[in-house]
């Protein structure tokens, strides 16, 4: 077992930062010959304060970092690398919160592995599996044509009375809630070949570019309160034309899944009439359930979506 408070600072910093810290902000845009307000820019977009005294602040990678984003495409305006640098910094520092909290859990352990052999794996694997993502993802982007647009089936998923709820339990017990939430909702969307575009606290956002597939998303999140133990769940989906930018996505059916979820009872789907209109699977069942006076739209088309349990033989007379 190894006692965390006997980690210092220092050694965590040797481990990770790659040397000391000994140039100024001064010394960096010097030697990059780089505007200042720009470095100031690109490492706060990294999700880090920019100390503006003489104290030395950066190591020789921080240096490298900056060069690296100022020089990646000289033709890209300076507001493109501004907005890489925060879409890194963005996904890195949730990344660090979760590995931080599970390798000081880790180090608290009997049988606790080296500090270092820990760090040197988590980083090995982590570049595997984000060299598989791009691989993927950069597959994707260019197979489209430039400027074309996307349609997509956006959908939320959320937890019923989750403000009432998490001020009536613990930390602890609300901790393993979120997680026996989030993990089952990935593996719901991942497994069906849709994406989980980001988490928010109490709800999970998700797309795909086929509709059938949206539809087996929602049903089976849906089931994950009577599988899993968890509060009542809701979901909304909506089809159309969306804008992807730096791993989230925009654009009209994010606003009207929005609204569908929020409107939808514990324990169903709402979807709106294209994404309705788009699934055709007799696995399926759509039914109207009135127009809907939600924010930014007085007479909302919505459809509730359920599982076909009427046999595949069996017409209507």
């Amino acid at each position: 077992m190894t006692d965390e408070s006997d980690v210092s600072a220092e050694a965590i910093e040797s481990l990770l930062l790659g040397g000391k810290r000994l140039f100024t902000r001064e010394d960096v845009t010097a030697a990059l010959n780089i505007p200042t307000e720009f470095a100031d820019r690109v490492w706060t977009a990294f999700g880090f304060a920019m100390d503006k005294t003489d104290e030395p602040l950066f190591t020789a990678d921080d240096v490298q970092a900056l060069q690296l984003v100022h020089g990646l495409d000289e033709a890209q305006p300076e507001e493109f690398e501004i907005g890489m640098a925060r879409a890194l910094g963005q996904t890195m520092s949730r990344l660090a919160e979760w590995q931080a909290h599970h390798i000081a859990e880790r180090m608290r352990a009997a049988d606790s592995p080296d500090l270092a052999q820990m760090l040197q794996a988590v980083q090995r694997v982590q570049i595997l599996i984000w060299r598989r993502h791009l691989s993927a993802a950069l597959q994707n982007a260019l197979s489209m044509g430039e400027g074309e647009n996307r349609t997509m089936a956006i959908g939320f998923v959320d937890i019923v009375g989750y403000t009432s709820l998490s001020r009536k339990i613990g930390m602890e017990e609300l901790d393993d809630l979120l997680e026996t939430f989030e993990t089952n909702a990935f593996e719901v969307v991942n497994s069906r070949g849709g994406h989980v575009v980001k988490t928010l606290g109490d709800a999970v956002m998700f797309s795909t570019e086929d509709p059938v597939a949206g539809a087996e998303i929602a049903i089976a999140l849906q089931h994950l309160s009577a599988e899993h133990g968890l509060p009542p769940l809701r979901v909304g989906v909506a089809l159309g034309t969306v804008l992807t930018r730096l791993g989230d996505v925009f654009g009209e059916p994010v606003n009207i899944a929005a609204r569908l979820t929020s409107s939808a009872r514990p324990g169903t789907v709402l979807t709106d009439t294209t994404f309705a209109n788009a699934v055709d699977d007799e696995r399926f069942f759509f039914k109207s359930v009135g127009p809907l006076n939600v924010r930014g739209y007085k007479r909302l088309r919505a459809r509730s979506l359920e599982p076909n349990r009427k046999p595949a033989n069996v017409t209507d007379s």
